[in-house]
């Protein structure tokens, strides 16, 4: 299936796109790692990265979830 296939409901789209987003983590940690072994990145670079972090989750995007799951927790009890 690709991605225009009518078989990807909500569900199956958000798990392959948490999927891409570990396997692009996975790859970013990889190639970080090998750069420090290789003296490629400075000290003072990592701790730059490191002391700096951009939130991967806000809050704002939690309430947007949480609202979601309501939503649809409120849509299935309409249906049963």
């Amino acid at each position: 299936m690709t991605d225009g296939d009518a078989g990807f409901d909500a569900r199956d789209r958000l798990i392959l796109a948490l999927a891409a987003l570990l396997r692009a983590e996975r790859e970013t940690r990889g190639a970080l790692a090998a750069a420090l072994e290789d003296g490629r990145i400075s000290r003072e670079t990592l701790l730059a990265m490191i002391s700096d972090p951009v939130p991967v989750v806000t809050t704002e995007d939690l309430a947007v979830a949480e609202d979601f799951v309501r939503s649809r927790r409120l849509a299935a009890g309409r249906t049963a």
